[in-house]
């Protein structure tokens, strides 16, 4: 175990990971981290604010450089990871779109709000 460690901290100093560190391969899919947190975050938040168009073109955008970060040479799977992260966050923020504004979704939150404004609980 001790020489398995050891060759990962060798590894960590070699000249080649200080370069990895210092290429836009690096830097470019962390800066690209802020779109699919920011759609994670805005999970749980009311359906009514997402955009749909915008949505979709995120979906398309990161199903689109999702292909490019397989088929650039050498593989970018950091890219790759990003970008899959940000597919799922954008397909379920989608899937609420769709539900809230096509599938009755907005019909239920104001059939929840009445229920509770009338009932016996709201008048005390």
């Amino acid at each position: 175990m001790s020489r398995f460690i050891r060759a990962q901290l060798n590894n960590l100093k070699s000249k080649e990971f200080r370069e990895y560190l210092c290429s836009t391969h690096f830097w470019g899919p962390v800066a690209n981290w802020g779109l699919p947190l920011a759609a994670l975050a805005d999970i749980n938040k009311d359906p009514e604010i997402i955009s749909g168009k915008m949505t979709v073109a995120l979906a398309l955008y990161s199903a689109v450089f999702m292909r490019f970060a397989i088929k650039v040479e050498p593989r970018n799977m950091l890219l790759f990871a990003c970008h899959f992260t940000n597919e799922c966050a954008q397909l379920t923020q989608l899937g609420r779109f769709t539900k809230y504004h096509y599938l009755g979704g907005k019909n239920e939150v104001k059939k929840t709000s009445l229920t509770a404004e009338n009932s016996p609980q709201a008048a005390s």
